[in-house]
């Protein structure tokens, strides 16, 4: 019974956006969807649903990001929208 309350109260949350800064830090660094998803273990069109903010990443996937780019995580997720610009 607890767990089917808890369950009805849970799915009654929205999801926060997660905003990102991945296109443009990936871009100023010279690198394409596919070498930015080699490099950190997935398919590419991931990091396409993941740039236009259609997806939400792992925690795991969003710190392989961020070693990958070789950006502190803060400055490339957020749960507030990003100023214009790097």
């Amino acid at each position: 019974m607890l767990y089917s309350i808890y369950a009805t109260i849970m799915s009654r949350q929205t999801e926060v956006p997660v905003y990102n800064r991945v296109e443009a830090i990936r871009s100023a660094q010279g690198l394409s969807r596919q070498q930015l998803a080699d490099a950190v273990g997935v398919h590419y069109q991931t990091i396409g649903y993941l740039e236009r903010g259609e997806y939400s990443p792992s925690l795991s996937l969003a710190l392989r990001i961020s070693a990958t780019l070789d950006a502190d995580i803060q400055n490339i997720f957020s749960i507030k929208p990003f100023r214009k610009g790097l």
